[in-house]
């Protein structure tokens, strides 16, 4: 017994963190900093869906169908990968309609009916109920396994404990208290639980870790690894099946049924529809779950076959319970950590269903059975001053404890029945129930309430009778003829083979009859009338809820209300000081400064009975706003009318929004381009500049020397040679000036003429140094070529190229010192392609003038210090034809350490070669 200390103390101070962590999720979403606004919580959180079952029971079947716990897990998967357009509808749904659960969602599609509400409800706690005491075994279970540590021994249940004895129960009590601490601190249901999914997230994360670890521990700590594992076992006649073969998975109906069965429970398990419905943030976090969940479901399950194999190997002989085996082995190996480890990470499973069930469960049964009943009384109803927020929160309360209780119950009547997975499967078979309604409404309007409610009511009995009550029998509590030989002995009335039918287990049989009796019932009574006003408003609301980008609810009302009674109603449910917050935050939206103010039409009595919806449900939510207003009845041409009105209303706001995104995109445009003109006529004002300055300075030379030689005739022959090869020279300047302007507008303007070809670089860098060697000579300045032995080839205009070397060469012999100056011309491969630089060693470029040099630069002017104004028309040539070839023309400067201009251009290929030839023959261009 010195264990039961440490076990219970780990176990309250685990519970504890995960309470922590839910209260300070709860108060980082006060602060408007949600935790769960995150996908990989929200995928994390739908992993609700492995509980015990897939902790401790997939281990079991494992050991009697060897692969067959595997359509459990391919069910939701498939839904994830095939069918996630399903659950988007869900969510796009019940944002718009403010829906609280799975008996509101299907209560609100079929015209908000309370008695439908009902029955679901009804199902929902008597088809969970078995899972919930599938939760308080395991947990029980496993915790009297632990006491035995460190003998690996089976619990003995030969006469069940009095139920103040029972660990069971007081698990129950624990369970409900950390239930109702986690889920009813607020009231309004669509308010999201952050708290909750932020622990059950974290949850999650611990049962991955805790079963990876013990498999982990038996693969690669009691074995050597899997292959080990299945080597042994393919040894022993009674485990090669499990360990290679599908045959002991019972064919492949049941293997249909079966993952059928997981893909509905997926969708449609009280619990699932809570964290991946209701609490959803954004629909956007399903792509994450999309992928994410299966991977989950994978790595949950990766160890499952070593840990069975490595169970029966190990306790070979041993009346040790398969469904143990992920706890036995670390105890039988006597790690107590890792059992403790392992004991953890099926609280977590267990604890994580439990919360989010019964939460799910106790919101039903409040809005859906109590709070119908409890208006029915007229003073409830009318008593205006009576604050019933308190009133609601006691009753969902309650229902938690009642839950618990009843899962307990179950446990002691019919738990020792069926393995863990078996308890599981009799769950899965009866929220199935609820598929025709749910898939039915979504995708088909002519679904009536009627027919819900003879479908649901019929798959819920044959579910009842061919699978609920062979439980009691099995345990004792019905007598084993009911079974053998049917009721009163009518054969044909056996549960497990109705109306003959044979061959099937006991689940695949079960869900075949329910289903069959579902789907038929649903689909004939529906078709012997036509949908009501509100069956068809809520009809096209559902079926149509994919068709819009966001969530959209239509206000179908008409009469006379009054906005201070509505707001009185409000505040009953919710709280006065709730109700004033949510009318004024209304208000605002409308422009109106006092909610007093408001109008009371038809929006604002759907916002008030969304309002309640959050607290009592749709149904009960309509009910209430009836009571205070004064409604006309619309008949069903004119709900249609109001739908038809809206989806255009709709259509015509998304052309708006389509027309002002096509205005905002045209003004960019237009915006762009008036600065794109701007620039340009500073561009051209700059260029004309430029040129204008060129030109001036020859031509001022050539005047003022050829005025002296006019007027002073007894100048001395050598003076007038010297002033004669001055003009020469000035005039074969502006005469290059000129060239240069008419090819820089031919360049820019798209008209000039481009030959090209494949050359060599290092040829023409060695013919352009040649070119210039007489300047550098007349100036003493040094030229020094640093060349590969070869390089390959490229494609471009060979005289364009020589253009670009002698402007860089004429520029850097025009700025370095005479005598003193030293200029290095390189060429190298790099991975960008040819890079030539043409380095010199003159005054060079101040760090804060750079970045004006390179605006200069790209204008025409080439940025030297000696010489701000610019260097020419030749830069900015260059650059046009380095960056017509794909290069690209840069400088980089260090001051007092001269220049280097640089210029790189991609190589060619025979590709690239035709596809210019081909651009240029449709251009026009010569070849």
């Amino acid at each position: 017994m010195r264990l039961v200390p440490v076990i219970v103390v780990v176990s309250l101070l685990y519970l504890g963190l995960l309470f922590a962590v839910a209260w300070w999720a709860d108060r980082r979403a006060d602060q408007r900093r949600s935790v769960i606004a995150n996908p990989t919580v929200y995928a994390l959180s739908m992993a609700v869906y492995c509980t015990t079952w897939t902790f401790y029971g997939s281990v079991g079947r494992a050991a009697g169908s060897g692969v067959g716990f595997l359509p459990i897990y391919l069910g939701p998967t498939l839904v994830m990968a095939l069918g996630w357009f399903l659950l988007l509808k869900m969510i796009r749904s019940a944002k718009a309609n403010r829906i609280t659960s799975i008996a509101d969602f299907i209560a609100s599609r079929y015209g908000k009916s309370q008695l439908l509400g009902g029955l679901v409800t009804v199902i929902a706690v008597v088809g969970v109920v078995p899972y919930i005491s599938l939760q308080l075994k395991a947990v029980s279970g496993s915790f009297d396994i632990l006491l035995q540590y460190p003998q690996a021994l089976m619990p003995r249940r030969d006469v069940a404990p009095p139920f103040f004895a029972d660990s069971t129960f007081y698990i129950a009590l624990i369970l409900a208290a950390f239930t109702i601490l986690f889920g009813t601190r607020h009231l309004d249901a669509t308010e999201r639980h952050e708290g909750m999914v932020a622990a059950v997230a974290l949850e999650s994360v611990v049962k991955l870790v805790a079963f990876s670890a013990a498999g982990l521990f038996v693969t690669y700590g009691l074995y050597d690894g899997f292959g080990d594992i299945f080597q042994r076992a393919q040894a022993v006649e009674r485990l090669r099946l499990l360990a290679g073969s599908l045959a002991q998975s019972q064919g492949y109906a049941t293997w249909f049924s079966l993952t059928l069965l997981a893909a509905l429970a997926m969708l449609f398990l009280p619990r699932q529809f809570q964290v991946a419905v209701v609490e959803n943030v954004n629909e956007s976090h399903l792509k994450r779950a999309i992928w994410l969940f299966p991977l989950y479901l994978l790595l949950i399950n990766v160890f499952v076959l070593p840990i069975t194999l490595g169970g029966l190997l190990h306790f070979s002989g041993q009346a040790v319970d398969a469904d143990t085996f992920v706890l036995t082995l670390p105890v039988a190996a006597h790690q107590g950590a890792l059992a403790l480890l392992v004991f953890i990470g099926g609280l977590s499973a267990a604890t994580g269903m439990v919360i989010v069930e019964t939460i799910a469960l106790s919101t039903m049964v409040c809005n859906d059975l109590v709070m119908p009943l409890l208006l029915r009384w007229r003073r409830l109803a009318l008593d205006a001053s009576r604050d019933l927020s308190g009133l609601l929160l006691a009753i969902r309360r309650g229902a938690i404890v009642v839950i618990l209780l009843l899962g307990y119950l179950y446990f002691r009547l019919a738990g020792e029945a069926y393995a863990l997975v078996g308890i599981g499967l009799i769950s899965f078979a009866a929220v199935a129930q609820f598929a025709p309604a749910m898939i039915g409404g979504m995708y088909w309007r002519g679904g009536t309430r009627d027919g819900a409610l003879a479908g649901l009511t019929a798959g819920f009995l044959v579910w009842g009778y061919t699978l609920l009550l062979p439980s009691f029998a099995k345990s004792g509590w019905l007598p084993g003829s009911f079974l053998s030989d049917g009721p009163l002995g009518l054969w044909l009335l056996r549960p497990q083979q109705l109306f003959g039918l044979s061959g099937l287990d006991e689940i695949s049989h079960s869900l075949f009859w329910s289903l069959c009796a579902n789907i038929g019932a649903y689909v004939v009574v529906s078709l012997r009338r036509a949908p009501s006003a509100i069956e068809a408003s809520q009809a096209r609301l559902f079926v149509d809820a994919l068709k819009h980008s966001r969530p959209v609810g239509v206000a179908l009302w008409r009469g006379r209300a009054d906005s201070g009674e509505l707001q009185t109603l409000v505040g009953r449910f919710l709280g006065p000081e709730r109700a004033r917050m949510a009318f004024t935050a209304y208000a605002r939206r409308h422009g109106v400064r006092d909610p007093a103010l408001l109008e009371a039409d038809a929006d604002l009595v759907h916002f008030a009975e969304a309002q309640l919806a959050g607290a009592i449900g749709s149904a009960s939510a309509r009910v209430m706003v009836a009571s205070v207003v004064q409604e006309e009845a619309l008949s069903q041409a004119e709900v249609m009318d109001i739908l038809d009105e809206a989806s255009q209303l709709r259509r015509y706001s998304r052309e708006l929004e389509h027309k002002s995104r096509q205005l905002e995109a045209a003004t960019r445009e237009l915006t762009a381009a008036n600065a794109r003109l701007q620039e340009l006529d500073r561009l051209k004002d700059d260029f004309m500049s430029s040129v204008t300055h060129e030109l001036r300075t020859p031509l001022t030379s050539i005047r003022a020397l050829s005025e002296i030689l006019l007027d002073d005739p007894d100048i001395p022959p050598e003076e007038r040679q010297r002033f004669h090869a001055i003009i020469v020279g000035e005039t074969e300047r502006l005469t290059r000036l000129v060239n240069q302007t008419l090819d820089l507008a031919k360049i820019e303007s798209g008209n000039a003429e481009w030959h090209t070809t494949e050359i060599d670089l290092k040829e023409l860098v060695a013919q352009s140094a040649e070119a210039t060697g007489q300047l550098f000579r007349d100036k003493g300045v040094t030229l020094t070529l640093d060349l590969p032995d070869s390089v390959p080839p490229l494609l471009a205009d060979r005289d364009r190229l020589i253009q670009v070397m002698l402007n860089l060469l004429s520029n850097a012999a025009k700025f370095v010192e005479r005598d003193a100056g030293r200029v290095t011309v390189r060429l190298a491969e790099t991975p960008e392609g040819l890079r030539v630089d043409v380095a010199d060693n003159g005054k060079g470029i101040a760090p804060e003038d750079q970045q004006l040099i390179f605006e200069r630069f790209r204008q025409g002017g080439g940025g030297m210090t000696d010489k701000p104004a610019g260097t020419g028309l030749g830069l900015p040539i260059s650059r046009h034809i380095v960056e017509h070839f794909g290069g690209r023309l840069w400088v980089e400067s260090t001051p007092g350490a001269g220049a280097t201009f640089s210029f790189v251009l991609p190589l060619g290929s025979v590709g690239q070669w035709n596809d210019i030839r081909s651009t240029q023959t449709a251009r026009g261009d010569k070849a």
